[in-house]
C-alpha cells in the first residue's frame, strides 16, 4: 500500500519550486491565533478532519496502525469540563455514514471508536472483509462537528497474529509531501503516537502540544512557532534558502519534554 505522505529523518530533503508566498499574509479573525510570517492559511477554507496514511481503496493487512489529521486550524482537545474553540477530539466511524442530526452525541459502540484522550492513532483489528471508515470530530460532549473525512472503502487482505500493542511506540514525527520538489506553500504535518494531544491552556496531566523551529542554514535567528491550541499541521512559505526543522513535543503542565524531537531538512527556492 503507497502511503500519502513520507516520514522524514533528518537527511531527508525536500525542495520547493515555484514563487514564494508573501510571508506577511494575516490570518482572519476565523483563524484564531495569529499566524507566524513564514506561516499561510490553508489553501482550503473548510477544515477536515482525515486519515494520513490510508486512502480510498487501499488494501491492507491488519492489526495496522491507522493514523489521523486535522487542517483548516483545528485543534485536538480532550474531553473536560473546559471547551475549547475550533477544537475535538477525534472519532472512527466503522461503516457507518455521517449521522443525519448532529446535535445528538454519538454513541459507545464497535462502529463508532471515540478518541477523547487527544489521541492521533488507532491500531485497526478488523477481521478480512471490505469495510469503510471515516473520521468525524466532536466536541466534549460527543456532539459532532462538521468536520470529517470522506469515505474510504478499503479491503483487509488477511489478519496476522502480530501483537498489536508491538506496533506503537511513544513518539513523534513530521510528514511533508512526498516528492523531491514541492510547490509552495508545503503542508507540514506533525504525528504523536502513544501521546495526547492538547491545548495548552487546559493544563490537562499527560498531554501536550508541538512546537516546530526553523533553523535557516545560510545563518540567521531560528523561527519557533508554538501549536498551543492543539493543532496538527501548518502551512509554510519562508524565505527561499535551506532549512533544519525540529518539531518537539512540549508537557502542557510543565512545558518538559514528552518525546525525542523529530527532525528534517527543508529547502525553499
Amino acid at each position: 500500500m503507497t502511503n500519502a505522505f513520507r516520514h522524514l529523518t533528518a537527511a531527508a530533503l525536500i525542495t520547493l519550486s515555484g514563487a514564494t508566498l508573501a510571508q506577511s499574509a494575516a490570518p482572519s479573525a476565523a483563524e484564531g491565533t495569529a499566524l507566524h510570517p513564514w506561516q499561510v492559511p490553508a489553501p482550503r477554507a473548510n477544515a477536515e478532519a482525515y486519515f494520513t496514511n490510508l486512502k480510498d481503496g487501499d488494501v491492507i493487512d491488519t492489526p495496522f496502525v491507522l493514523k489521523f489529521g486535522l487542517s483548516g486550524g483545528w485543534g485536538l482537545a480532550p474531553i473536560t469540563k473546559s471547551a475549547r474553540a475550533k477544537s475535538g477530539h477525534h472519532h472512527l466511524l466503522i461503516n457507518r455514514d455521517l449521522p443525519l442530526n448532529f446535535k445528538e452525541p454519538l454513541p459507545f459502540n464497535e462502529q463508532y471508536i471515540h478518541f477523547g484522550k487527544g489521541q492521533m492513532e488507532h491500531v485497526l483489528t478488523l477481521a478480512p472483509g471490505s469495510y469503510t471508515l471515516r473520521m468525524l470530530l466532536a466536541d466534549q460532549k460527543h456532539l459532532p462537528h462538521f468536520v470529517f473525512s470522506k469515505p474510504a472503502r478499503i479491503t483487509v487482505r488477511q489478519k496476522l497474529d502480530t501483537d498489536p500493542k508491538s506496533l506503537q511506540t511513544r513518539g513523534i514525527a513530521l510528514m511533508l509531501p512526498a516528492g523531491a520538489e514541492a510547490r509552495p506553500p508545503v503542508r507540514v504535518q506533525f504525528h504523536a503516537s502513544g501521546l495526547n494531544v492538547a491545548h495548552a491552556a487546559q493544563q490537562e496531566k499527560d498531554t501536550g502540544h508541538f512546537r516546530l523551529t526553523l533553523t535557516p542554514r545560510a545563518g540567521g535567528a531560528a523561527q519557533v512557532m508554538d501549536f498551543t491550541d492543539g493543532q496538527t499541521e501548518t502551512w509554510l512559505a519562508p524565505p527561499a534558502g535551506g532549512y533544519g526543522l525540529q518539531l518537539d513535543f512540549l508537557s502542557n503542565t510543565d512545558r518538559s519534554s514528552m518525546a525525542p524531537a523529530a527532525t528534517a531538512e527543508l529547502r525553499v527556492r
